[in-house]
Parts: structure tokens; C-alpha cells; sequence
């Protein structure tokens, strides 16, 4: 993937205040547990740059809010802006709302990410690994079990509006339909929306219908 970088291409971004003094972030929604950490490091890495400047955005999973707060970023003329895109079919929008200003993707994969312009570029880790060794290391535990004859469980899926939680279901689909992998057989797949509760509800649903069942794979 052309355009994906190392993590410390992000932190390079916000380290140089020759070539930056002035960083606006937006991000899907501040009440997801896993952003609230990446936001929290970013504000505080941030703030040991003298002279840097570091705001950020609660986009709260609207993509034309999360838009338009790219194009006040860029109207106030920051040197730079990072993007937890909503969704991530959105790229090209995003990408074009920007204009000539610096901008990196953090986190979530935008679909245009192999055509990004060259003041563009992605952070992220490779979904495709970490779907196949979650599905990979259930089915190493289930056959150490006993299980290889059989075994039954369920899927629990992120927000399907984005690319990692649509890769990683996906991942965890071809491993399931490997040779070595194929006893094992998903009962009901859902998504809870990247959200604890919705998390614990689908769970205590699962549990209380009475089905038996050997796994749970949490994309969540």
C-alpha cells in the first residue's frame, strides 16, 4: 500500500514545528473508548512541542459535519490536519476538502488511500493481519481443546460503515474456510458499533438464547 506509513510518520508530523506550528485534528466521535486513548496521547505528545498549536474536532460520526470542519481547519490556515475520517467510503471528499493543506488519515483506512495526493498519506495498522491471527489463534485454541470435530460460535462486528471493521470480518470469514479452520461454523454475525453497551447487550442476547456455543470473535 503505497501510501500507508509507520506510526512514526504521524508523530513526525506534529514533531516538526519548522514545519508545522499549527495541527487540526478531526475525529469520527470522542466517545469511542479506543479514539479517546489515541486523542489523549496526541494531546499530550502535542503539548510538549514548543511553539505548536494542537486543536481538535468532534466530528460525532457525521461525515458533512467532519467535512466541513476540515474546510474551517483549512479556512483558519493550519500547517496541517489529521483526520479520523466517519466513514471511510468517503475518502475522496475528504481528501478534496482539504486542498493543498498536509493532510494524514489516521486510523482508519480511506478508500482512496492508493490514489491520495502527494501532501496526503495514511497511519494505520494492517487489518488484514489482524483479522486473519484473531481467526488464526481461535482456531489454534479450539483445536488444542478438542473441538476440530465441531465447534459453533458467534461474530461480533464494528461499525460497518468502516473499512477495518468490514476487513477484519472478512479476514475471519477466509480463515473459517481454510482446510484446517473449516469445523468451525459462525451462528449469527452482528455489528455493535464500535460501543461497549451495544457490545454487552448482543452479548447477553447471545448468552441468553440458549444456543451452546464454543467461540465469540469480537471485531468490536
Amino acid at each position: 500500500m503505497k501510501k500507508t506509513l509507520i506510526a512514526g510518520g504521524l508523530v513526525a508530523v506534529m514533531a516538526s514545528s519548522a514545519a508545522a506550528q499549527e495541527i487540526g485534528a478531526t475525529f469520527s466521535r470522542f466517545d469511542d473508548n479506543w479514539l479517546t486513548v489515541l486523542r489523549t496521547g496526541m494531546v499530550e505528545y502535542a503539548g510538549t512541542i514548543d511553539g505548536l498549536t494542537y486543536q481538535q474536532e468532534d466530528a460525532t460520526d457525521d461525515l458533512a459535519k467532519q467535512i466541513d470542519q476540515v474546510k474551517n481547519f483549512v479556512a483558519s490556515g493550519v500547517d496541517a490536519i489529521i483526520v479520523n475520517i466517519v466513514d471511510t467510503s468517503a475518502g475522496a471528499a475528504v481528501s478534496a476538502a482539504a486542498g493543498d493543506t498536509p493532510l494524514v488519515y489516521v486510523n482508519r483506512e480511506p478508500d482512496n488511500v492508493d490514489v491520495l495526493p502527494a501532501t496526503q498519506a495514511f497511519v494505520a495498522s494492517n487489518e488484514i493481519e489482524s483479522g486473519t491471527l484473531s481467526g488464526f489463534e481461535i482456531c489454534k485454541n479450539l483445536r488444542a481443546a478438542g473441538k476440530a470435530g465441531g465447534a459453533t460460535g458467534y461474530l461480533m462486528n464494528g461499525q460497518l460503515s468502516n473499512q477495518a471493521a468490514v476487513q477484519r470480518s472478512k479476514d475471519v470469514h477466509d480463515v473459517i474456510g481454510m482446510d484446517m479452520c473449516n469445523f468451525m461454523t459462525i451462528i449469527d454475525e452482528q455489528t455493535a458499533n464500535w460501543s461497549r453497551d451495544e457490545a454487552q447487550d448482543l452479548m447477553t442476547n447471545w448468552m441468553s438464547s440458549g444456543e451452546p456455543f464454543d467461540f465469540v470473535l469480537a471485531n468490536n
